[in-house]
C-alpha cells in the first residue's frame, strides 16, 4: 500500500520545495562497503548506481518526484544526503572497515524521519518511504534495536524495508531485521538490480495515492 499525507495548511518554503512541489518518493538506500566488497563487487555496485541514476533521470515524473538517500556502513557515513533525484549523482564508493549495519539502519532510519519533518514543514506531500540494504555479510555490531525499529516501522507503515544478500551475507540474521523475505543476489548482477529499482519507484511516482502497486517481479537478478 502506498501512503501519502497531505497537509494543506503549509505553504511550501525552501528553494527547491518552492520550485518543486511534487509529492515525494524517499528512498534510502544502504550500502556495504565493507573490506570483503573490494574488487568486482563494489565495482558492479557502483556501476549499478550509476544506471540507478541514468533511468531515473530518464523517466521526467520520476526525476521531480522521486527523493534518493545513500548510507554506507564500513564505517557509517551518510554519502548522500536526501536530494531529489533530478540533483542526485553516486558517489565513487570505496571498500573500508568492518559490517556496523545495525548502526547504519539507525543513521538511515533518523534521516528518513528528518526528511519527513521537513517535507512536513514545508507542506509536501510523500509516498510511503523504501529503505533498500545490500550486503555481502553480517552485522559486527549491535543490530538487535535495529531490527525491532525496522519491525515496529514497517508495522505502523512508517517505510518499506527491502534487503538484498549478496554472495556471503547471512541471510538468517537478514530475516530476523526485515519483516519481508530478504532476496539473494544473483551473481554480481548489480546494474539488473538497480535497474528493477529504478522501474519499481517510477511505478510509485505514477500511482495513484493509497492504491496498492505491483511491483515487478526481481526475476533474472534475486531470489528467495
Amino acid at each position: 500500500m502506498i501512503d501519502q499525507i497531505t497537509f494543506n495548511d503549509f505553504t511550501p518554503k525552501g528553494d527547491d520545495f518552492a520550485d518543486n512541489p511534487e509529492p515525494r518518493c524517499p528512498c534510502v538506500l544502504l550500502l556495504d562497503v565493507s573490506g570483503s566488497m573490494n574488487g568486482r563487487p563494489l565495482d558492479e555496485l557502483n556501476a549499478g548506481l550509476q544506471v540507478f541514476r541514468e533511468e531515473l533521470h530518464s523517466d521526467s515524473l520520476a526525476m521531480k518526484r522521486v527523493d534518493v538517500a545513500i548510507v554506507t556502513f564500513g564505517p557509517v557515513r551518510t554519502e548522500v544526503p536526501f536530494t531529489n533525484a533530478s540533483s542526485f549523482f553516486p558517489p565513487a564508493l570505496r571498500s573500508q572497515g568492518d559490517t556496523p549495519m545495525g548502526g547504519a539502519i539507525n543513521t538511515a532510519l533518523n534521516l528518513l524521519e528528518d526528511r519527513k519533518r521537513e517535507y512536513r514543514a514545508n507542506g509536501i506531500a510523500y509516498y510511503r518511504p523504501w529503505v533498500f540494504l545490500i550486503t555481502d555479510g553480517g552485522p559486527t555490531d549491535e543490530w538487535q534495536s535495529a531490527a525491532a525499529a525496522v519491525r515496529e516501522g514497517e508495522a505502523s507503515k512508517k517505510f518499506a524495508f527491502f534487503s538484498v544478500g549478496v554472495e556471503g551475507a547471512n541471510m538468517q540474521t537478514l530475516e530476523q531485521i526485515s519483516s519481508r523475505q530478504p532476496l539473494r543476489l544473483q551473481g554480481l548482477k548489480f546494474r539488473e538490480l538497480f535497474s528493477w529499482l529504478s522501474a519499481s519507484m517510477s511505478s510509485v511516482s505514477r500511482s495513484t495515492p493509497g492504491t496498492e502497486v505491483a511491483l515487478i517481479a526481481p526475476t533474472g537478478w534475486g531470489a528467495v
